[in-house]
C-alpha cells in the first residue's frame, strides 16, 4: 500500500505553471478528431438539422401567398370586385404551422443527439485523464498545484462539453439555413439577393476582428481560472498555517492579485463576446433598409408581388440570425479551444518510461537489494545522489539517516521507481528494478510516512484500503498488531467511526497508527518508513514504534530517521551527506568510530538532556 500526498490535512505543493502558446486552428482540429469516433450520430445530426432548416425555410414564402392572397382580396373588394378567399388563406397557415411542427420536431432531436455526443466526449477526456494521471511521472504532480491539475479535469472539461453541446448544432442549423435561405432569396428575386449580400463580407470582417482580439483573452481566461482554484484549494487545506503565521492579508492579497487578472480576461472576453450581436445587429438592419428600398420600387414596377418582400423581409431575417449565431459561435469556440488545449496539454504530457516488453517476476523473491553505484539529479545539472552504493540483506533493518537534503526521501523515490538512477542501477534479487513491471514492483513494497494518508470513510475502510479482499477479523487484527485496537474502541462508533476534514477526535498520532494497521495488514515483502514518528508525541512514538517492531519482523525494511534514538536497533545504519553515504555500520560501530553519526548522535542527545 502506498502513502501519498493527496492526504487528509495536506500541504500542496510545487510551483504554478504559466500560460503556454497554442494554436487555435490545432486545438480545434484535436476536437474535431476526438469527436469524429462519433461519427453516425453526427451524421444523424446533420440529417435531422437539414431537415429541420429546409422545413423552416419554406415557411416564409409559404406565408408570403398568404399575404398575397389577403391583399388581392383587399384590393377586390375596395373596387368591387370580389372578396377574401379566408378558406384558402387557413389552408396556407395551417400547411405553414405542419411545417414549423415537423421542423420543431427535428430540431428537438438533433439536440438531444448532440446532447449524448458532448456527454460522451466530456465521459472519454474525463476517463482518458484518469488512465493518464496513472501514467504521469510523480515529478509531473510535484512541480504543480493541485488546483491547476483539478480544474483541468473539471472546469475546463465542463466548458468543453458546454461549447460542443451549444456550439456543433448552432455551427450546422446555421449554415444549412445561410444556404437554403439563399436559395430561396433567389428564387424570389436575384437582384434583392444581391442587395442583401453586401452585408456579408462586413458582417465577416467583424466576426474575424473580434476573433483575432478575442482568442488571447479566452485563453487566459481559462489559464487563471485554474491558478485562482489551484490558490484556492491550497489555502482551504492550509488554513491552520495560514492562521499560524498571521498571513491572512499576504494571502488576501495573492488572491486579489490572481483574482483581478481572472477578472479582466474574462471581462474583455465578455466584452468582446457581448459586441458581437449589437454589432450584428445593426449590420442586419442596415440590409433591411436596403432592401425595403429596392422591395418597393420593384412592387411599384410590378415586378413582384406584395407577399414576396414580405417573404423576403423573413428570409433577411434569418439570413442575418445564421451570421449571428456563428458569430457567438466563435465565442464559445473560443472558450472551448482554450479549455480543450489545456486538456490536451495535460494529456500530452510526458509519461512514465513503458514497462518491459518480458518483464522479471516478483514471485518467491527474497528482499536481497542492491544499490550500485547509484547517480540521480532531479535536474541534469544539479545532482543529489552522486555515487550511493550497499547491499542489503532479506529481513535486515536499514536505517537511512542525514542532515535535510542529504537524498534520504530521494533514495526511496528511486526504489519504487517513482523516478529512474542516471547512472548505476538498483537490483533486487540481481534483477534491475527496470526489469520488473512498475505495478509489480511497487506491490512488494509497503509505506509508512510522515504524513498520513487517509480518505473520507470509516476507520474500518481505511485499515482494509491496505487488502480490499480481508474480512473484518483481518482487519481488527491488524488493529490490534497496530496498537491501534484501544483507540478505535474507544471512539463512539469503534470501527464503524468515519474519518474525514472534521475528524478532530483522532490525533495525529492515532491515524498514523491506522496506517500502520493498513501496511500490517497489507503483508509486503519490503517496507519503507519514512519519518513515521516525527511528528508525535513521546508516548505515541513508542506506541508506533512496538507496531512498527511488529509490522518489521522477518522484513526487509527500510527506516528513514531523524530522531536517531528510534533506529539504534537497525542492522545497518547508512549515514548520508550532500548525496553520498560517509558511513555505515551498526550504532555501536557507528559510535565507535566518532565521526558523522557520532556527531549527529551526540547533538541530538544534547539537546535532550539540555
Amino acid at each position: 500500500m502506498t502513502e501519498g500526498n493527496n492526504r487528509i490535512g495536506r500541504r500542496p505543493q510545487g510551483a504554478r505553471t504559466g500560460e503556454k502558446a497554442h494554436d487555435f486552428k490545432t486545438a480545434v482540429k484535436r476536437i474535431i478528431k476526438y469527436i469524429s469516433k462519433y461519427k453516425m450520430r453526427l451524421f444523424l445530426v446533420m440529417i435531422c438539422a437539414v431537415i429541420g432548416t429546409i422545413f423552416s425555410i419554406a415557411g416564409p414564402k409559404i406565408m408570403g401567398k398568404a399575404t398575397t392572397e389577403l391583399f388581392n382580396g383587399l384590393v377586390k373588394k375596395v373596387q368591387g370586385t370580389g372578396s377574401i378567399n379566408f378558406d384558402k388563406i387557413i389552408k396556407i397557415l395551417l400547411s405553414t404551422l405542419g411545417l414549423y411542427l415537423v421542423s420543431a420536431f427535428f430540431s428537438l432531436i438533433q439536440g438531444v443527439i448532440m446532447t449524448g455526443i458532448a456527454n460522451d466526449v466530456s465521459f472519454s477526456l474525463r476517463r482518458d485523464i484518469s488512465v493518464k494521471i496513472n501514467k504521469m511521472p510523480l515529478k509531473y504532480f510535484e512541480s504543480r498545484t493541485y488546483g491547476d491539475v483539478l480544474s483541468r479535469v473539471t472546469n475546463d472539461v465542463d466548458t468543453l462539453q458546454q461549447g460542443l453541446s451549444q456550439s456543433v448544432v448552432q455551427l450546422i442549423t446555421a449554415i444549412t439555413t445561410m444556404i437554403g435561405v439563399f436559395v430561396m432569396m433567389l428564387s424570389i428575386n436575384i437582384w434583392m439577393t444581391l442587395c442583401a449580400l453586401i452585408i456579408i463580407p462586413i458582417a465577416g470582417t467583424i466576426v474575424g476582428t473580434v476573433m483575432k482580439h478575442s482568442q488571447k483573452y479566452f485563453r487566459r481566461q481559462q489559464v487563471y481560472l485554474g491558478e485562482v482554484n489551484g490558490q484556492v484549494e491550497e489555502i482551504y487545506a492550509g488554513q491552520n498555517v495560514v492562521k499560524a503565521f498571521n498571513k491572512e492579508d499576504d494571502v488576501i492579497a495573492e488572491f486579489t492579485k490572481t483574482n483581478d487578472q481572472l477578472y479582466d480576461s474574462a471581462w474583455k472576453s465578455q466584452f468582446f463576446s457581448g459586441i458581437m450581436m449589437p454589432v450584428m445587429g445593426f449590420v442586419g438592419n442596415i440590409g433591411y433598409v436596403m432592401v425595403a428600398l429596392l422591395g418597393g420600387f420593384l412592387v411599384i414596377k410590378n415586378s413582384i408581388e406584395v407577399g414576396d418582400i414580405q417573404s423576403f423581409f423573413q428570409y433577411i431575417r434569418n439570413f442575418t440570425q445564421p451570421i449571428q449565431q456563428i458569430a457567438q459561435v466563435t465565442n464559445l469556440l473560443q472558450s472551448s479551444a482554450a479549455a480543450g488545449e489545456r486538456v490536451f496539454e495535460f494529456l500530452d504530457e510526458e509519461e512514465e518510461i513503458s514497462d518491459v516488453v518480458n518483464p522479471v517476476s516478483t514471485s518467491n523473491l527474497t528482499g536481497n537489494i542492491s544499490f550500485d553505484h547509484v547517480a540521480f539529479g532531479y535536474q541534469p545539472d544539479q545532482m543529489v545522489i552522486h555515487d550511493f552504493s550497499a547491499i542489503v540483506k532479506p529481513g535486515q533493518k536499514i536505517a537511512i539517516v542525514g542532515p535535510t537534503g542529504a537524498g534520504k526521501t530521494t533514495m526511496v523515490k528511486l526504489l519504487m521507481r517513482f523516478y529512474d538512477v542516471n547512472k548505476g542501477a538498483i537490483r533486487i534479487e540481481g534483477h534491475d528494478i527496470k526489469d520488473f513491471r512498475r505495478e509489480d514492483l511497487r506491490k512488494m513494497f509497503g509505506m509508512v510516512l510522515q504524513d498520513t494518508w487517509l480518505f473520507s470513510g470509516s476507520i474500518m475502510e481505511n485499515i482494509r484500503y491496505g487488502r480490499l479482499s480481508a474480512t473484518d477479523a483481518e482487519v481488527i487484527e491488524a488493529a490490534k498488531a497496530a496498537h491501534a485496537y484501544q483507540f478505535i474502541m474507544q471512539q463512539p462508533e469503534g470501527f464503524s467511526t468515519m474519518i474525514n476534514e472534521e475528524s478532530n477526535n483522532i490525533s495525529q498520532g492515532q491515524k498514523q497508527l491506522i496506517t500502520i494497521a493498513r501496511a500490517i495488514l497489507a503483508d509486503n515483502d519490503i517496507l519503507i518508513l519514512d519519518e513515521a514518528t516525527s511528528s508525535v508525541d513521546t508516548r505515541t512514538e513508542i506506541l508506533i514504534q512496538k507496531a512498527m517492531d511488529h509490522l518489521m519482523e522477518g522484513r526487509t525494511s527500510f527506516i528513514i530517521a531523524h530522531r536517531l534514538s528510534t533506529i539504534r536497533n537497525a542492522d545497518v545504519i547508512l549515514v548520508m551527506k550532500d548525496g553520498d553515504i560517509v558511513e555505515q555500520g551498526n550504532h555501536d560501530e557507528l559510535l565507535a568510530k566518532n565521526g558523522f553519526y557520532a556527531k549527529l548522535y551526540n547533538s541530538q542527545f544534547e539537546k535532550v538532556t539540555a
